[in-house]
């Protein structure tokens, strides 16, 4: 592939809108500084310097489609609350649609704070509801996705099982996106794990692999991986799977083709929100048609790349495309 080629799909994100369903959550930041541990009990103390609100779960994985140049809209629940206004006001702050977005009076926004000191992570703090949608709200999120679903020429289910999907929502919205010729890729958790039947491409990590199927799976045995990854495809009649494989790298096994990468060597810094990266630059390259190889190599350097930085942050369009260019990334 030429550097003009691969310039060429980058450029043609731009073109693409995606639905991103699931949950929603909003990462807070507590960054400060640790110079005494307390006199109540042995924890340290930390003297805060800077707060901040970032978007998360299936926020930050539109946060990384339009960081990517596409058109992200999030079909997702947040509460009636403080929480859920302050997630609002960050996609107003980033341009990403709100016509998704259901507010629900029974449960909270989804929240996750994270205390840093000296780029070290020392708690999180999560403040969540995982209960079922009811049917009210079930209701409300099939009829905004029914209304969006045309306008998209991608489906991503984003999945923290946090109760917002459910079979039936699934169900569906993968019949929906199919009889409109739309492909569908999955970033699953363990609750909904069997129940993605019929999609384009499934994408768990391997802790999600092992629990979903109930096997033991070394992640540095590939005949294990591809044999596993061979009874997911059929047990959930997916067209392709996709699995994360952390310093291991990356296997995939979709269009005929099984293909395993190995990880970029690099200097991991945090690796919270690489999966939602993965699913994000996955779902663009499934959007344009791209091959097998194109989809897990991209994938697997945009992955690695916000690794290298401190808290969730989404992908950086240039320094992807230029990474991309100099590990002559093809066919």
């Amino acid at each position: 592939m030429t550097q003009q080629s691969l310039r060429q799909i980058f450029q043609s994100f731009n073109d693409i809108t995606v639905l991103i369903v699931g949950d929603v959550m909003l990462d807070s930041y507590i960054w400060g500084a640790v110079e005494r541990i307390s006199p109540e009990a042995p924890v340290p103390i930390v003297t805060v310097k800077q707060k901040d609100y970032r978007l998360g779960g299936a926020a930050n994985v539109a946060l990384n489609i339009h960081a990517l140049g596409a058109k992200p809209i999030l079909c997702a629940l947040i509460g009636q609350d403080d929480d859920g206004k302050k997630l609002l006001h960050r996609l107003d702050d980033r341009s990403i649609s709100k016509e998704g977005i259901v507010v629900s009076k029974s449960r909270p926004t989804t929240v996750k704070t994270r205390v840093i000191a000296s780029h070290q992570h020392v708690v999180r703090v999560d403040e969540e509801s995982d209960a079922e949608v009811n049917d009210v709200e079930e209701k409300m999120i099939l009829d905004r996705i029914e209304k969006l679903i045309p306008q998209c020429q991608v489906v991503v289910f984003e999945d923290y099982d946090k109760g917002v999907l459910n079979s039936n929502i699934i169900e569906k919205t993968v019949q929906w996106a199919k009889k409109q010729g739309i492909p569908t890729v999955v970033d699953p958790k363990k609750r909904n794990f069997v129940a993605y039947k019929n999609v384009t491409l499934f994408k768990p990590n391997l802790k999600e692999l092992r629990e979903g199927l109930k096997v033991e799976v070394e992640a540095g045995n590939q005949d294990k991986v591809a044999n596993a990854v061979e009874l997911l495809k059929t047990k959930l009649n997916a067209e392709g799977v996709m699995v994360t494989l952390s310093e291991h790298g990356v296997y995939i096994d979709f269009k005929n083709e099984k293909i395993k990468l190995p990880a970029h060597v690099r200097e991991i810094a945090d690796v919270s929100g690489a999966g939602d990266t993965v699913i994000a630059i996955a779902s663009l390259c499934i959007a344009l048609k791209l091959s097998p190889q194109l989809i897990a190599s991209l994938s697997n350097l945009g992955g690695g790349l916000v690794c290298q930085h401190v808290g969730v942050v989404p992908i950086n369009k240039n320094e992807f495309l230029e990474e991309a260019l100099a590990e002559k990334i093809s066919d």
